[in-house]
């Protein structure tokens, strides 16, 4: 399936300020919901433990979790992996003793003949691995304005930087909504997603670039709006083709994929539509408010030098 939209007439500039509207409004009602609801932080970013049970059989969530409070210990979450569900993930709220560790490890030895795998984060590594995060997120933005710089011009660099914001940003309010655990996977999602979306965003300024090239005069922002136009309706049908083919991917991991990747599934899943909506709605309508202000001065400056 595939859309074709050659001989489409839509006016995207024009309605602009609808676009920033929604999008800021969504920000606006998202940040109000970050700050009621926070953020479901898995251990990756907080002091916690995770046990992994491997066997020969076939586990069960209520089987694992009977396991434990047997020797006195109750799971935050239990989730199963492993193609017949013979590995289970036990995971703990703070760092377990060594004699905790010993306990769990001599009582599913004995019980299933296989020594689990114990990991313990203590708050200080939480910490430090929030503060990697957030370093590699900028350090990609900025690259990013830097690549987009060179390749385009900074006008482009920052609205492209707008629009991944706008992405992660979208991502990270759902996943305070729906109370979704932030782990080092989502973390991955939104690098991928900032890979994804700047790609889609590339792609449409390299039209609009090659689109300029072929008007002879764009003096005024009626002249960006139309080859920004131009240009988004001839790369629309090539964007909605790529997502739709990585969204039925996604979808499909969501749904048969195993429970360790479903927080990267379901952050690329949202993350996908995000970015697409972005890189046309929202990095080439503020290029072009930005460009048409930037002529407007330049034709300002003009008349003065000429009286």
């Amino acid at each position: 399936m595939s859309f074709n939209t050659e001989k489409w007439e839509f006016d995207f500039v024009k309605h602009r300020n609808k676009f920033f509207l929604i999008s800021l409004s969504l920000l606006v009602l998202g940040t109000i919901c970050l700050f009621i609801f926070g953020l479901n932080l898995g251990i990756d970013f907080k002091s916690g433990s995770r046990v992994d049970v491997t066997t020969e059989q076939t586990l069960s969530v209520d089987e694992i979790k009977e396991q434990f409070e047997e020797i006195g210990f109750t799971p935050e979450e239990v989730t199963l992996a492993g193609n017949n569900s013979e590995i289970a993930v036990a995971r703990f709220i703070g760092v377990l003793s060594q004699e905790e560790i010993a306990s769990i490890k001599n009582h599913f030895s004995s019980e299933y003949h296989a020594e689990p795998s114990i990991s313990t984060v203590s708050p200080q590594v939480g910490r430090e691995l929030a503060k990697n995060a957030f370093i590699a997120v900028v350090i990609a933005s900025i690259g990013i304005i830097i690549y987009v710089a060179i390749r385009f011009e900074w006008l482009q660099g920052v609205a492209a930087i707008i629009a991944l914001f706008h992405d992660a940003y979208f991502i990270i309010v759902l996943f305070s909504i729906l109370q979704l655990e932030v782990d080092i996977a989502f973390i991955a999602a939104v690098l991928t997603i900032v890979g994804y979306s700047i790609n889609d965003t590339i792609v449409t300024f390299d039209r609009i670039r090659e689109n300029m090239k072929y008007e002879k005069k764009v003096r005024t922002f009626e002249d960006v709006a139309r080859v920004v136009n131009k240009s988004l309706i001839q790369t629309l049908g090539r964007s909605i083709n790529t997502v739709l083919t990585v969204v039925f991917a996604a979808a499909a991991l969501m749904v048969f994929g195993s429970e360790s990747i479903r927080t990267f599934s379901i952050a690329l899943f949202i993350g996908l539509i995000a970015g697409t909506y972005s890189s046309l709605f929202i990095a080439s309508q503020l290029w072009a408010v930005w460009k048409g202000k930037q002529l407007e001065k330049k034709r300002f400056q003009s008349v003065e030098n000429e009286a």
